[in-house]
């Protein structure tokens, strides 16, 4: 049980943007690396096989093969250095964490799909990606009103943004 000041410093620390996953799922997490002076993101793909903790201390476990070389790594959730996850695939599994996973190779280490909750995650998406290019519209044509830019350029700038947002 935690104290009402650790729970007060924990909601504050906690993100709201993240998304629905399990063990077993294959996700992408972009993470924010400085490269010299510039911030950018690299994108670590795998899958998760273990979930840790809870609230601001969340931690996961993502595995991924590199050149036949099974390469784990172990992302905070709540991170300020996490951009982003992104759920790729649903998978189906029978245990809380797939550490098994290690001593197998090639076929055995596939984990069966989930085809009920990757349904629902392809309707998020898609909604998501809806919603963003009606914005962009929305933005397009209070520019349009304001009179900064012609019609055609708030056109083209909405559909960019629309791209952009269903890239994300």
């Amino acid at each position: 049980m935690l104290s009402p000041l650790m729970q007060l410093v924990e909601t504050e620390n906690t993100k709201n943007d993240v998304p629905d996953f399990q063990v077993g799922d294959r996700i992408e997490v972009h993470q924010k690396i400085l490269d010299g002076a510039k911030e950018r993101i690299q994108i670590f793909e795998g899958d998760v096989i273990s979930r840790n903790h809870g609230g601001a201390r969340e931690t996961m476990t993502v595995r991924r093969l590199v050149q036949g070389e099974g390469v784990e790594r172990i992302f905070a959730i709540h991170s300020p250095r996490i951009a982003k996850i992104v759920v790729k695939k649903a998978g189906m599994v029978r245990r809380a964490k797939l550490y098994y996973l290690r001593d197998r190779v090639g076929k055995a280490t596939k984990i069966r799909d989930d085809v009920q909750r990757q349904t629902q995650i392809d309707a998020n998406l898609k909604t998501a990606a809806e919603t963003a290019a009606k914005a962009a519209q929305v933005a397009a044509a209070a520019a349009t009103a304001a009179g900064g830019e012609s019609k055609s350029a708030a056109k083209k700038r909405a559909r960019k943004e629309a791209e952009a947002a269903k890239k994300k």
